[in-house]
Order: structure tokens, then C-alpha cells, then sequence
């Protein structure tokens, strides 16, 4: 049997879980360092839409899981699969919080290894642009990905 393949990645931001968690769960806050919109608050069991910036179509969000300042976990499709995506968010100090992002899984094998790189890059790239925006108020993603339009 070959092992499957997820990605992990961290950071940790000094703001209060309950700030973080809002930045993620709130779209009019997410546009501010993710996405240009999104058609809802992420909720229990709620379907939501996210537009990015970059491109010109919709990605579709099932939201899984919701635990209040401290996990957030929801569906999106990559290459025809439905993979999962949980955030951890745990209190490292009075306004410290270390913000964990997994995402699972696929195949190890060509495909699987060319996801792992892209999308261990984005979710890298996601959890700076929260730390800026969050702790400086800078939209670190703003004009960043516009060589990607098609």
C-alpha cells in the first residue's frame, strides 16, 4: 500500500483565538488577506462560495466543522476530489495563538506530489497574509497573483 500525502503547515500569530477565528470565518474579514469575496460566514453543514482574486470562476466550500475560536474544518475540490481542509487554532500565551493548517489527502504519486508542493505553498502563503494583515493591517496578497490571470 502506498502512503498518502498531507500537507501541514503552521504559524503563530499574536492576536487572541477569538480574533483569528473571526479572520477566517468572516468573509468581509477573509477579503482583506485570502479571497475578493465569499457568499457567506462560514457555518456547521453551510455551503458557501470563495472568489479569489487571480481567477474568474467560484470555488465551492463545504463547511464540515465549526468549533467556536478554536477549529475550522470544510471540503473543496481539487482535481475532481472532495479533500479536507482543518484549522487548529491554539492559544500559545494571553495573545498568542498557533494557527495549524492540514489539508488531506492523495495518492503519492505524480499527481499527488505536484498538489503537495502547490497547495504546501498556498497554505504557507495564507497563514503569512493572516499574520500581516492580522497583527499590521497589510493585504499582503493584493496584486501578488495577478501574473496568474488567464
Amino acid at each position: 500500500m502506498t502512503p498518502t500525502l498531507e500537507i501541514k503547515a503552521a504559524i503563530q500569530i499574536q492576536k487572541a483565538p477569538e480574533e483569528v477565528f473571526e479572520a477566517i470565518v468572516d468573509p468581509a474579514k477573509m477579503s482583506n488577506y485570502f479571497i475578493a469575496n465569499g457568499s457567506g460566514r462560514m457555518e456547521d453543514g453551510k455551503s458557501i462560495l470563495w472568489k479569489f482574486p487571480e481567477f474568474d470562476f467560484e470555488f465551492p466550500i463545504r463547511v464540515s466543522k465549526i468549533v467556536q475560536n478554536q477549529y475550522i474544518s470544510y471540503y473543496w475540490e481539487v482535481d475532481q476530489l472532495d479533500l479536507l481542509v482543518e484549522i487548529t487554532l491554539a492559544p500559545t500565551g494571553p495573545n498568542n495563538t498557533l494557527v495549524t493548517v492540514t489539508e488531506k489527502s492523495r495518492e503519492n504519486n505524480e499527481a499527488g506530489i505536484k498538489w503537495l508542493g502547490q497547495n504546501t505553498e498556498g497554505w504557507a502563503n495564507f497563514l503569512a497574509c493572516l499574520k500581516c494583515y492580522l497583527e499590521y493591517g497589510i493585504n499582503l496578497r493584493k496584486g501578488a497573483f495577478d501574473y496568474m490571470r488567464e
